[in-house]
């Protein structure tokens, strides 16, 4: 009997040195679909994340293992329950769809993990669904609309018409231009989601409003498939477009190439731009540009951000990853070096951060790029803050 209970601690000792000597991060993105070039982003930019770290956080190896979503809901819950459950791994993050991380949260949090968003924000996780192991390394959904929303007012938009996809981020992304637009909104479409790539209805509606300004939000191939759409119509000069997470830095080369020049001088609004002047982030943007011979996109941002999070949080117990208070209060304190600059968390672990107008320009290498214009908010915070329980 001795030597079996001997045998059993002695296995229980390994098994804990060997959890020990590593920290495993689960990273759910969408790595299949026409919705991968996304998804491949976030990917080059948390290899380089690890690169920049010597695949280390503190003193312990990273296994990274990266799981793809399909672009679906019920996909993204499968392939989080098998990291959770079958990987263990420590922390998961990624998940740029508001519908996959609201479908997949409680699989994660129920475990007892750490779930970092890398981008997707919806309402409900920042308010009544706010959970002291859920870290945002993005923003929540509303916020980067309301600051579009504050531009329209300052560019003397009196009329708006609003269209956008009918799923949880196309819902949060009308309520947020909506919450601080103080002009009035003369039509709301919302169009399925992803299968609607037709907006010719939509646009001659938009036209026959008689609206000052256009308000979109369509990530991904529907961005793309809007813009060519737009431009045909040739509306730029009698409904200009004001944009949310349709134009970056993956879209930009593909509207150039194919001449959609009404883009030339739209305006968006953002947390993040290349051109951000910190050390982090000027790092971040001349490896990736040498790495992969392109623009990072604000979903690389984020999700080399997300990366540098957990590290903080590693290093802050020393490696001791069931120090889950430790881990929480270090990533809480946001004392990592952001891409974006400095920025602290609310009681929602909701990023309080700046947010900027972005113009498309042409940068002097003859690539259509942007700059920043002016700075819309300072360290705003959420509406949702004050739904959450969390102190």
């Amino acid at each position: 009997m001795k030597k079996l209970i001997g045998a059993a601690l002695a296995a229980t000792m390994l098994t804990s040195l060997a959890h020990a000597a590593e920290v495993k991060i689960g990273f759910v993105t969408t790595l299949t679909t026409g919705a991968a070039v996304i998804g491949k982003d976030q990917q080059n930019a948390v290899n380089l994340a690890m690169k920049h770290m010597g695949n280390k956080m503190g003193n312990l190896d990273v296994n990274l293992i990266f799981a793809d979503d399909g672009f679906k809901p019920e996909t993204g819950k499968q392939a989080t329950d098998k990291l959770v459950k079958q990987d263990d791994v420590d922390f998961v993050a990624g998940y740029i769809w508001s519908n996959v991380l609201l479908a997949s949260r409680k699989s994660a949090l129920d475990a007892g993990k750490f779930l970092i968003s890398a981008n997707a924000g919806p309402g409900p996780v920042a308010g009544k669904l706010c959970n002291e192991n859920f870290f945002s390394a993005s923003w929540q959904n509303d916020q980067t609309p309301m600051a579009m929303g504050e531009v329209l007012n300052q560019n003397g938009v009196k009329s708006l018409y609003i269209i956008a996809p009918n799923y949880a981020a196309g819902k949060g992304m009308v309520a947020g231009v909506k919450a601080t637009f103080k002009g009035e909104i003369l039509g709301t479409d919302m169009t399925k989601w992803p299968s609607q790539l037709d907006f010719s209805a939509e646009l001659a509606k938009a036209k026959a409003s008689g609206a000052d300004g256009l308000f979109i939000f369509y990530p991904g191939k529907a961005g793309g498939a809007f813009m060519k759409q737009y431009q045909q119509a040739g509306l730029k000069d009698s409904l200009p477009l004001y944009t949310v997470f349709t134009v970056d830095a993956l879209s930009l080369p593909k509207f150039q190439a194919a001449n959609f020049t009404d883009v030339l001088g739209s305006q968006f609004t953002q947390q993040w731009d290349p051109t951000l002047d910190n050390e982090q982030n000027k790092r971040f943007v001349a490896d990736f540009r040498a790495e992969y011979g392109s623009y990072p996109s604000f979903y690389a941002a984020q999700a080399y951000d997300s990366m540098f999070l957990i590290k903080s949080a590693v290093e802050a117990v020393n490696g001791d990853l069931t120090d889950m208070d430790g881990m929480r209060a270090a990533m809480k304190s946001a004392s990592y070096p952001s891409v974006r600059g400095e920025y602290t968390y609310g009681n929602n672990h909701m990023p309080i951060q700046n947010f900027y107008l972005r113009e498309v320009v042409v940068g002097p290498d003859g690539n259509w790029t942007t700059k920043v214009v002016k700075t819309v908010f300072e360290a705003h915070q959420d509406s949702y803050a004050k739904d959450c329980p969390l102190k």
